[in-house]
């Protein structure tokens, strides 16, 4: 199989990680650079302009405040979503990724979706339990196929499938994990995230690199469609380098 893998990066990362994603680019290590917009950052699309890889755009998630599931967040949503449209355009994104939110409802996180009006705009699929003692909330929206698949026809998007998330929200609902993955593929996902799970039977995820968890891959490839679009999300284990990055990638290249 032939696939197009992204690595994962935030706006803030000008120095950091910058010359390395240069680096493993031009080595052929990844396609394109997967950019969460850190809110705030806009001084730092000029940087990322000049360098010349293919970008997909990530929204803010409710870490940062954003949260379409809640009514009284829509104004300070609007604005974030503002810089998150401004880096796509300038970027010249191919998608944006945008999280459901925490608790609320599903209906107004699809409403809000709509709102933006935005044509490139993908929903990601969630766990239904949102991670302890750090999201300030307990439920995720667009934790199942019925509420991405709601959210998709009214906010009129597109869908990232999430496999360590397919995962979490099969074991909070007592269903197989691989198969529930594969059904999510009847919403016809434009593109993938990938990470390895610590306990393939947590209702949390936990962003492993590739081959360090409990995660079958080669399960996992099966499910993958041919010219699939697959940013890795595996943590980044130094600040200096990005080197663990490339055996993830030798992980899908096998």
């Amino acid at each position: 199989m032939v696939y197009k893998l992204g690595l994962k990066l935030w706006s803030i990362n000008t120095d950091c990680y910058y010359e390395e994603a240069k680096r493993l680019y031009n080595e052929g290590w990844f396609d394109y650079i997967e950019l969460y917009v850190v809110p705030n950052s806009l001084d730092k699309i000029e940087k990322w302009k000049k360098i010349e890889i293919p970008f997909i755009i990530h929204c803010p998630h409710f870490a940062h405040g954003f949260n379409l599931a809640k009514k009284e967040k829509k104004g300070s949503n609007r604005k974030i979503f503002d810089e998150v449209q401004k880096y796509a355009d300038i970027l010249n994104a191919k998608y944006i990724v945008i999280h459901g939110g925490i608790d609320g409802n599903v209906e107004e996180t699809a409403t809000q979706l709509a709102s933006f009006c935005e044509p490139s705009a993908l929903i990601e699929n969630k766990p239904m339990i949102a991670l302890p003692n750090k999201m300030g909330g307990k439920f995720c929206r667009g934790y199942n196929i019925e509420e991405i698949k709601y959210i998709k026809t009214i906010a009129n998007c597109g869908f990232c499938l999430d496999f360590g998330h397919a995962i979490c929200s099969a074991n909070s609902q007592g269903k197989e994990i691989y198969s529930y993955c594969k059904e999510f593929l009847s919403l016809n996902p434009q593109m993938f995230h990938l990470t390895d799970n610590m306990d393939i039977t947590s209702p949390y995820d936990s962003h492993l690199h590739l081959g360090e968890g409990e995660l079958d891959l080669e399960k996992i490839k099966k499910i993958l469609p041919q010219n699939a679009i697959i940013t890795l999300e595996t943590v980044k284990n130094s600040k200096e380098n990005l080197d663990d990055f490339i055996k993830d990638s030798k992980c899908m290249k096998i």
